[in-house]
């Protein structure tokens, strides 16, 4: 992607996630390299480095002294303070924003220079060339030897003045006489405020691999030593992204407290058993703690990604021990010792204990291997869930039947009753298998109106979020003066007064959200009140703030996100860049008429204001001059010559540029510019006027191209009540876009871009992982059909998902995603203690139907218990308290939505299924024998021992123990 400007142009090239970043930068700068003989002559030196897209600074201060001048700020934020923070550890880069640079300003007279026939070239040469120090030579005088310098390098501003030179015209000039020399600064291109204070701000930025919280830490700590070492400065924070990062993570960390503890009281309230409740919540930490160890060993952080697994797994962590507690209680009232239960339980309830977590990990790891961006940043997020339930299976195969042996105490042989309840469900459950075909087609029919109904859901990206923060991009007409620019911020200021929840406005002028420099753009920060200490929500904030800003004239304002993207963003590509600004305006139309979006603009058409030279060539030819030289004559006369080749002049241990061009008023004068000077290869000087006609227009302000066509970006906030998904939908079936003419096409890029991505790769995630399932349901369980009937469980979790989403207003977004890939992981496990108990009793010679109905009464108890402890971890999930809960929260209420409808559902379709496929295994069995007609199995031989042989002797007998051994009490 390539982005034109005045007198600049940035290249970001994208290569393959696989391709060695270092290895790229290298090969992009030999590339340079290459063509650099290409470039204008002007051209400064090609800055090139590999990009950090999640590199935003961490810190913004803005510094202010009413006793310094404006440079003098500036100077101290340069000297004084970046000196001090960037040796600090972790921090990468300290960027100052607004302020000024000392300069040493030559402002020629137009007059004077004409009159000479020179140009701001030729003084500007002599004066590098003049003032300088040098060394070269060497001297043996006397008995020693010295070496050479020659001092021409003035001392003072009075010693610059009365610098004389010689002229390419053979005259001799002194610089006063010429030119008016200042000790001044350079022309300011942006500023900094906050209300009507003039700041000068800097930024910070972390390192790569360095925590957030421990670099915040260490600046905040020597911002305070400096404030202390300067009294008469103030340094204040305007803008803090660690804030957020770290209410996420106490956020993050009081739900899995608060979800642990819910999970841990369902179990209490289930068996009434504190021993029991006590083993439970123990299988937590014992799960928790050794996770976090082995993200630490893979060198993993404490990040939103891996914050958000664990998140997740607050009600999963309990669920096998769940699972194993009460089939050990189950045992127990029986008559059974605690030690006996707890083998003879565990031994019965190991295989679904090993297949519920085995399912889950299969599901979530193939999150670690996602190709492109959505890889990168969940790779943390499937090893984190992955780890968490091993270690969970770990400790409810080994830990949990050790403590339940040693802990728990005999129960007085009880065999319960059932229950209302329960005598409805076996009820129900005789009459979904003795229909079984019946219960398979309504539960068909369940699945297609789920389907269906996934169209009264809209489509989004990340749902909003209260970060008591708001960037605002502002855009004024081309060629807006910073002065203006300036103004206006006083304007917004003014507009935004009032606005409750706004805490701090603080606005840079001169650069964009994303770092283009130009004087009509600005960046308008808002701080906000944070969301627990104010009644009105960020988003009711923005409507009113938006209005506000609507009163402020000529100028365009819009919301951007962290990466100062528009939440939506929409290419038109082609390579005719007036059929392009055309075909973008008609898009730009439509969506305004939409009523779908809010603020949309485009940078197309935005012409700016420009003076036209046309060099006359043939009296050029005659001259033998030129373009070029025009254009290096203008330009220095202008703006300067380029940084390198401006004289220095000393102050202190500093070198200040010496820039040397027009005076103000010259430059604002027409005449003045047609009588500039124009340098002939002859030495003698021609009036810029009679080589060139010299008129107004406009030009663009600004080319993007994309792989070399031209682009133009139309970027639009969605309206209150719609989502990204629809936007993007309506704008692709409009007139406009299926009009386009051939060579126009539109790209979709930004968040929407991103979101294509994300979404294919958790498609591709979720294949791939209920792939690996049916392989490992497969071997666990050794039936294809078995397997079959429980992955047939999964599609009845759609409709909680789409009934708890539809009454909750929220859109099918990526934390969406998130919670339904979980619930692939979590709903087969009604169907294998089902599937796995029926088994069992087939094996004793119970008929399939009575098996499966005796497995529905044995455990319906412990899918109840372990999806309401599931449901009721994820309910401060699903509350969005604390920071970033807003993200969390759709995946929380998605997953319990979808866990509770699959459970009850699955508990009696799940046994209907399980009847057909038995049926359906014995007659996929008969089938095979009757095409194939394996050989049967050789009977095994019976060899006689030889008479000659030794005879073993056998150890003599032991008796037989009645029971097993009693736990010690």
């Amino acid at each position: 992607v390539s982005n034109l400007s005045e007198g600049v142009s940035t290249t970001v090239v994208e290569f393959r996630l696989e391709v060695d970043t270092q290895e790229a930068t290298n090969d992009v700068k030999d590339a340079i390299e290459g063509i650099k003989g290409e470039f204008p002559a002007t051209a400064g030196e090609p800055s090139i480095s590999a990009l950090d897209v999640e590199g935003a600074a961490i810190l913004t201060y803005a510094v202010s002294a009413p006793a310094k001048t404006l440079e003098e700020l500036s100077w101290f934020v340069e000297d004084t303070v970046k000196r001090n923070l960037q040796g600090l550890k972790g921090v990468a880069q300290v960027s100052r924003f607004g302020g000024v640079d000392r300069e040493i300003r030559v402002d020629l007279d137009p007059e004077r220079v004409s009159a000479l026939g020179v140009t701001a070239g030729d003084i500007n040469n002599a004066l590098r060339a003049a003032n300088i120090d040098l060394t070269g030579g060497q001297g043996d005088i006397g008995t020693t030897t010295q070496s050479i310098r020659t001092l021409g390098q003035a001392r003072s501003l009075a010693d610059l003045q009365n610098l004389s030179f010689a002229l390419p015209t053979g005259a001799k000039v002194r610089l006063g006489d010429v030119a008016t020399v200042t000790d001044s600064w350079s022309e300011q291109k942006s500023f900094a405020k906050i209300g009507d204070r003039t700041v000068v701000a800097f930024a910070v930025f972390r390192a790569k691999g360095e925590s957030d919280v421990a670099v915040m830490e260490r600046v905040s700590a020597e911002v305070e030593a400096l404030q202390a070492a300067n009294p008469g400065v103030e340094i204040l924070k305007v803008d803090d992204s660690v804030e957020y990062t770290y209410g996420n993570y106490e956020s993050a960390m009081h739900t899995l407290l608060e979800g642990a503890f819910l999970a841990v009281l369902v179990v209490f309230l289930f068996l009434r058993d504190w021993r029991a409740t006590l083993i439970a919540a123990a299988a937590l930490p014992l799960s928790i703690i050794p996770t976090f160890l082995v993200l630490d060993l893979l060198g993993f952080s404490l990040n939103l990604v891996s914050l958000l697994g664990i998140t997740l797994v607050t009600g999963i962590l309990v669920d096998d021990v769940i699972v194993e507690i009460e089939n050990i209680v189950r045992h127990m009232k029986m008559g059974k010792s605690p030690y006996r239960a707890s083998i003879e339980a565990a031994d019965e309830i190991g295989l679904a204990v090993v297949a519920i977590s085995a399912t889950i990990i299969a599901i979530f790891v193939p999150v670690s291997f996602m190709s492109g961006v959505a890889g990168q940043y969940f790779k943390q997020f499937g090893v984190t869930v992955a780890v968490a339930v091993f270690f969970s299976l770990l400790v409810a195969r080994f830990i949990t039947p050790m403590m339940t042996a040693y802990l728990m105490r005999d129960h007085h042989h009880e065999e319960p009753a059932p229950g209302l309840l329960s005598r409805v469900y076996v009820g129900l459950l005789r009459v979904a298998v003795r229909f079984r075909w019946v219960t398979l087609v309504l539960a068909g029919l369940f699945f297609y109106a789920s389907l269906m109904a996934t169209s009264l859901l809209p489509s989004g990206f990340i749902p909003k979020e209260d970060a008591s923060r708001i960037v605002i991009s502002m855009e004024l007409p081309p060629g807006t003066p910073l002065d203006v620019t300036r103004a206006v911020s006083d304007e917004v200021d003014a507009a935004l007064a009032g606005v409750p929840g706004i805490e701090q406005v603080y606005i840079l002028g001169g650069s964009s959200a994303t770092g283009s420099r130009d004087t009509r753009l600005g960046t308008i920060t808002l701080d906000l009140v944070h969301k627990s200490e104010r009644e009105i929500s960020q988003s009711d904030i923005e409507v009113e703030v938006l209005a506000r800003l609507r009163s402020v004239p000529d100028a365009r304002f819009y919301f951007v996100n962290d990466r100062g993207d528009r939440e939506l963003a929409i290419g038109v590509m082609g390579s005719d860049g007036a059929v392009l600004d055309e075909q973008a305006r008609k898009i730009q139309s439509f969506m305004n008429q939409s009523g779908m979006f809010v603020a949309v603009s485009s940078n197309a058409a935005l012409d700016k204001p420009e003076l036209i030279v046309r060099p006359r060539q043939d009296k050029l030819a005659e001259l033998g001059l030129n373009t070029a030289d025009v254009s290096n004559a203008l330009r220095v006369a202008t703006l300067g010559d380029i940084d390198e080749n401006l004289a220095k002049f000393p102050i202190g241990d500093r070198l200040v540029p010496i820039r040397v061009r027009l005076a103000e008023t010259a430059r604002e004068d027409i005449g003045a510019i047609r009588s500039l000077p124009v340098r002939t290869p002859a030495g003698a000087s021609v009036p810029l006027e009679s080589v060139a006609d010299i008129s107004f227009g406009q030009g663009p302000s600004t080319i993007q191209r994309f792989n070399r066509e031209r682009r133009v970006v139309i970027g639009a906030d969605m309206a209150p009540g719609f989502e990204i998904g629809p936007g993007l939908e309506a704008v692709k079936e409009s007139d406009a876009v299926k009009n386009l003419p051939p060579g126009v096409r539109i790209q979709e890029t930004g968040d929407a871009e991103v979101m294509g991505e994300i979404f294919a790769s958790f498609a591709v995630a979720m294949v791939t992982g209920l792939m690996l399932v049916f392989v490992i349901l497969i071997l666990l369980l050794g039936s294809v059909f078995h397997t079959i009937t429980i992955l047939l469980s999964l599609p009845l979790s759609l409709g909680g998902v789409v009934a708890a989403l539809w009454l909750t207003n929220n859109s099918i977004s990526m934390p969406v995603v998130i919670g339904i890939l979980m619930l692939m992981g979590i709903v087969t496990k009604n169907a294998i203690m089902l599937v796995d108990f029926a088994v069992e009793r087939q094996k004793h010679g119970m008929h399939k139907n009575d098996a499966i109905i005796e497995a529905g009464r044995m455990r319906a108890r412990p899918i109840i218990m372990t999806t309401i402890a599931m449901g009721a971890g994820m309910v401060p999930v699903a509350l969005a308290i604390g920071d970033g809960g807003e993200f969390r929260a759709p995946m929380a209420i998605a997953v319990i939505g979808g866990l509770l409808v699959s459970t009850i559902l699955s508990l009696v379709v799940v046994p209907a299924l399980y009847s057909i496929m038995e049926t359906v295994s014995r007659w996929v069995s008969t089938a095979f024998r009757w095409a194939v007609a394996p050989n049967a199995p050789d009977e095994p031989e019976l060899i006689l021992p030889s008479p000659h042989a030794a005879q073993p002797q056998l150890p003599p007998a032991q008796p037989k123990l009645a029971s097993l051994p009693q736990a010690a009490e």
